[in-house]
């Protein structure tokens, strides 16, 4: 793998904190439909599906997908509209009442924090915020280029009510802000029903097989090549994908292509991942605790701290290692904090580890069979002592 070395004004310029989120208010056609006027987009890598070309964007350089949220009060609603790529929830605070089926009627299921929900393509879908304060849903979209949205056809009657129009090319007319209709881009108009009559139906007990909530977490304590040395002992829980899990028998939750895969990382203080990097484009996005990241090795090696809704978007084939600094007061299972690893691709992420930690590892015992998965040395090299 050929050595990236990654400047500190780039690492910089990838650290997305907290502070950092800059709120669209009127991202989509619904912006002014009662209940819906007070949520808040945020693109932080690619602009997703926002129609506002005055969104702020923090990385718009293509990663293999998209990262943004939906910030909600309590009561407020993101309206029924359907996707053409993966659309996967991540709920960071809050309690949301997920909804489907063109009328929204299909089915429902009520997400609590710490959440992840793969929502299927082509059907459409709808939130509410139920929980007492500001609720919060990160959203990770497939392939860098999503193509927009299709809303509900009850949600365009309605927003055109309010002089609010979508052209072809996903852009948002306003024209009781003065914008004009364009005499050469049609508008959208209204899914037919013949075709909304031809949607996959998706049931309530097939929609719960698609989250991932914490207590469907499965955690590999022998799922990376560093686990068992200091330093090295956090813990992956696959969630899309077999991602860069190194436990020949750990099985996501989700198989099918997503255009990434997304894990969870828990780890106790001091403990985490040590040095290692792969080709894949990658974002560490914080859920709980207090973060360590190295980037870089030797001289170059640059180290940021990041905290609860921190993240970081890695260069492929930069060196990085992981470290829990802190546990996180909300993270589900005391003591640890939670980072989540968003990798693209859809398949297996293979991991590089620094020569030192092989060798480390080798003389502990263990090291990657050829396929890449962990295996004892005593199998795979062969005895030169008698028995």
């Amino acid at each position: 793998m050929t050595d990236v070395v990654v400047p500190s004004t780039e690492v910089a310029r990838r650290t997305i904190r907290r502070t950092d989120w800059v709120a669209e208010n009127a991202a989509f056609i619904d912006c002014r439909t009662p209940g819906s006027d007070r949520k808040s987009n945020y693109a932080f890598i690619g602009p997703g599906v926002s129609q506002n070309s005055k969104q702020f964007i923090n990385l718009s350089e293509p990663h293999g997908y998209n990262v943004g949220a939906a910030g909600m009060p309590n009561g407020v609603n993101n309206n029924l509209h359907l996707h053409f790529t993966a659309e996967v929830f991540i709920n960071f605070s809050g309690e949301f009442r997920i909804r489907w089926g063109v009328d929204g009627k299909a089915g429902e299921y009520v997400s609590g924090d710490g959440d992840i929900i793969s929502v299927p393509s082509w059907i459409f879908r709808g939130f509410t915020n139920e929980g007492p304060d500001d609720g919060l849903l990160l959203t990770v979209l497939g392939q860098d280029v999503t193509g927009g949205i299709i809303w509900g056809p009850s949600v365009l009657k309605e927003a055109e009510s309010y002089g609010l129009h979508l052209t072809a090319d996903n852009r948002l007319i306003d024209t009781v802000a003065g914008d004009e209709l364009p005499p050469d881009v049609p508008l959208i108009k209204p899914m037919k029903q013949q075709y909304i009559d031809e949607l996959t139906p998706y049931s309530v007990e097939e929609m719960r097989g698609r989250v991932t909530a914490p207590s469907d977490r499965t955690y590999s304590a022998r799922g990376l090549l560093c686990q068992g040395l200091p330093g090295g002992n956090g813990q992956l829980a696959l969630v899309i994908g077999y991602g860069m899990s190194e436990d020949r028998r750990q099985v996501p939750r989700l198989h099918e292509p997503h255009s990434f895969n997304m894990a969870w990382l828990k780890a106790t203080p001091g403990e985490g991942m040590l040095r290692h990097r792969h080709n894949a484009s990658s974002t560490l996005l914080v859920k709980s605790g207090t973060w360590r990241v190295w980037v870089n090795a030797g001289a170059e090696e640059e180290a940021v701290d990041l905290g609860p809704q921190d993240m970081l978007s890695v260069l492929p084939g930069s060196w990085r290692r992981i470290e829990l600094l802190e546990a996180g007061d909300d993270a589900a299972e005391e003591g640890t904090g939670e980072l989540l690893v968003v990798n693209a691709g859809d398949g297996r992420v293979r991991l590089e580890w620094a020569p030192e930690l092989v060798e480390a590892a080798f003389d502990a015992g263990w090291m990657l069979d050829p396929n890449g998965y962990l295996a004892p040395v005593a199998v795979l090299v062969t005895a030169t002592e008698d028995d």
